[in-house]
């Protein structure tokens, strides 16, 4: 889950890989929750209400063209919600958007719920 660069998600990475940028996103990526998917142009719907809020994400070095979440996303005190997806934005003074992707299985969480996306469950890949 999570393969799915933004269309700016994919003209940075190009921009960085070919020379023609030399910074990376603004650090930390953060975690949204959605309960409606987006595209590669469009956010989708992002939790809100409880106890929401973006999560930190740790990556570890990619191998074989891939990595993962290298520690376990936790949300507590959760809306009443079903989360269908999630979205990885930069930190930037004005949030960009550069990943996105739905969940294998919704989740559907009571309010006051945790909802948690152990090590290992978001793969990320340029493939």
């Amino acid at each position: 889950m999570a393969d799915n660069l933004t269309n700016t998600g994919e003209n940075r990475a190009l921009d960085w890989i070919l020379g023609g940028s030399p910074t990376a996103p603004t650090a930390p990526l953060k975690v949204a929750l959605v309960t409606a998917n987006g595209d590669e142009t469009t956010a989708g719907t992002e939790v809100t209400g409880g106890g929401y809020a973006r999560q930190t994400l740790s990556v570890g070095a990619a191998v074989a063209g891939a990595t993962s979440n290298s520690a376990d996303l936790v949300w507590t005190n959760m809306p009443a919600a079903t989360v269908v997806g999630i979205e990885v934005w930069d930190s930037a003074g004005t949030p960009v958007r550069l990943w996105y992707g739905p969940l294998t299985v919704s989740r559907t969480v009571a309010a006051g719920d945790e909802l948690r996306l152990v090590a290992g469950a978001l793969t990320f890949s340029l493939a």
